[in-house]
């Protein structure tokens, strides 16, 4: 039998898919980042209007934060730069302005942390208290990804969750999800790449979204709800 070469491009992918799959043991599902909260004030009745709010989290805020930062992450973790990576996982961690989203970002950080270590996958560089963000750009070096697959990656993976809390809050039925998931989805490859030339620019990365932490923070208090943010 002929030896088979592995692409090494082809486990990356298949990589990232593991790294993006619903089934990741992080808890993701149980979050909904202010979404519940804008259903049961009454800002999303029906599809448009949850495919308004989740494009406008999306371009105003994972792609003005999370996505820029995990870049950021990503080539602190290939240098192995351990100041680099505690000063931006701090910045991010800074930026998530409720409690709710911070203390998010900080459970699935160490899920995701202790996911990692007991796969083995070791990196350059050493962080205190890991964002998710930071694991995932752990992962996304260690396993070489290209970084352009990362960010997309990370943006499905996070649009993906959207639209199944969505599904179950507004309700939507399951062709209305998946016409909204290709809506949507057909956006992140433009938005990516500019994320990746805001970076190269050396652009501030963050974005304040008031309505969001309003709603966040009526969301610790709501008395009825399913998701924990």
């Amino acid at each position: 039998m002929e030896d088979i070469h592995i692409n090494s491009n082809s486990l990356a992918l298949t990589r990232l898919l593991q790294l993006t799959a619903p089934t990741l043991p992080v808890g993701a599902y149980a979050y909904s980042q202010g979404l519940e909260s804008a259903v049961e004030v009454g800002y999303l009745g029906d599809v448009g209007a949850a495919g308004e709010w989740i494009t406008g989290i999306l371009t105003e805020g994972i792609c003005r934060t999370d996505l820029p930062m995990l870049l950021r992450m990503f080539n602190a973790w290939r240098a192995g730069d351990d100041n680099q990576l505690q000063a931006a996982n701090e910045e991010l961690l800074a930026l998530r302005e409720t409690r709710e989203l911070w203390q998010e970002d900080l459970q699935m950080g160490r899920a995701l942390a202790r996911l990692l270590d007991s796969l083995e996958v070791t990196g350059k560089g050493l962080i205190k208290g890991p964002s998710f963000v930071s694991q995932f750009a752990r992962a996304g070096a260690y396993w070489d990804i290209e970084e352009h697959d990362l960010l997309t990656g990370f943006a499905w993976s996070w649009l993906e969750n959207q639209v199944s809390v969505a599904t179950k809050l507004v309700p939507l039925g399951q062709t209305e999800a998946q016409a909204l998931l290709m809506q949507i989805s057909a956006e992140i490859p433009l938005l990516v790449t500019g994320v990746q030339e805001s970076v190269q620019a050396d652009h501030a990365p963050g974005q304040s979204l008031p309505g969001l932490a309003i709603l966040s923070c009526q969301h610790e208090v709501q008395e009825s709800r399913l998701f924990r943010s």
